[in-house]
């Protein structure tokens, strides 16, 4: 009589065997958190090589003599640091670098004077028409600069004029010939930035409690002094964000700037013409422009990491109580 054969399978037997994705797969599921921090280090490496490289490339071509920039690789043919001396000696490139460090100044405080001011009526008064005149404010933000080139050219060029007629006599009124000045930069510059800096600044003062405002409010402070004592302090990490935004932003432009003058640094020209002015007619030195770029830098990243140590101990001051 022939005995059954127990053919259950056993533990051991029943699981496939996996190869090195499902394992992978197994453990993600079993532990996700690994797959967060795997995720985060591969985003994070993405950015880093995609943000440095350029800048890493830079300094490749400003070590390598010009005559040498040829079939490179991603090693400098040379250690050629004189061209960041020589940078200064064939034109004067610091001026084009004061011109934009001086117009970025001065738009990002006049941005964010007048964005203190609508942040603190948008996010700490009621009013009819709040939320629609916030809107209307966001969509001019989203208008192409370039829509607004023409009729500002002529505008600060002399080329507008207005005639008031009356019974009697005739009014007119020219527009002042602002060509090759800092004015028609900086006043399109801070129109087309501000809106953004009020969305912004309007998030923080409106997150910020009544306790402060209203004590100093009692204590006899008007609403601006309650504002320049209490909610600006209060509000740094936001008013930080917003000048270094409209900072770098004005400090890199050249659309307006190479319209608005002649490209010589006497007439307020910003630092991109002052990289382009190393180009000749029979030769372009490459090494100088890239050696030019990473001295243009060098402000904006001193202005970060000044900023980016602001914004945490504006977070980390303290917290709000009422």
């Amino acid at each position: 009589m022939s005995q059954d054969t127990d053919t259950t399978p056993t533990t051991d037997t029943a699981d496939l065997k996996r190869g090195p994705f499902e394992s992978w797969v197994n453990r993600s599921i079993s532990n996700p958190e690994n797959v967060y921090q795997a995720m985060f280090y591969l985003v994070t490496g993405f950015f880093l090589v995609t943000t440095l490289f350029p800048f890493y490339w830079l300094v490749v071509l400003a070590l390598t003599p010009n005559e040498q920039i040829v079939d490179m690789g991603l090693l400098p043919k040379g250690t050629n640091v004189g061209a960041f001396v020589e940078v200064f000696q064939a034109i004067p490139f610091h001026r084009f670098v004061i011109n934009s460090l001086l117009i970025a100044t001065a738009t990002t405080i006049i941005v964010l004077v007048l964005a203190s001011l609508a942040g603190y009526v948008f996010g700490r008064l009621d009013f009819p028409g709040k939320k629609p005149l916030m809107l209307v404010i966001l969509a001019i933000s989203y208008f192409p600069p370039a829509a607004f080139l023409l009729p500002l050219f002529s505008l600060f060029t002399g080329g507008k004029a207005l005639y008031f007629q009356t019974s009697a006599i005739t009014i007119g009124l020219q527009s002042p010939d602002l060509y090759n000045s800092p004015w028609p930069m900086v006043m399109p510059f801070s129109a087309l930035f501000l809106p953004l800096s009020i969305f912004i600044l309007t998030t923080f003062y409106g997150q910020i409690p009544d306790g402060p405002e209203d004590a100093a409010r009692i204590e006899g402070t008007t609403r601006l002094g309650a504002l320049a004592r209490v909610i600006v302090p209060l509000s740094a990490p936001g008013i930080a964000t917003a000048g270094v935004l409209t900072f770098i932003t004005v400090y890199n432009e050249y659309f307006f700037s190479s319209l608005m003058t002649n490209g010589a640094w006497q007439n307020w020209a910003p630092i991109v013409e002052g990289i382009l002015g190393y180009r000749g007619h029979h030769e372009t030195p490459y090494n100088l422009m890239a050696a030019a770029s990473i001295v243009g830098v060098l402000p904006v990243a001193i202005l970060v990491v000044v900023a980016q140590e602001k914004i945490v101990s504006g977070l980390t001051s303290g917290a709000l109580k009422e």
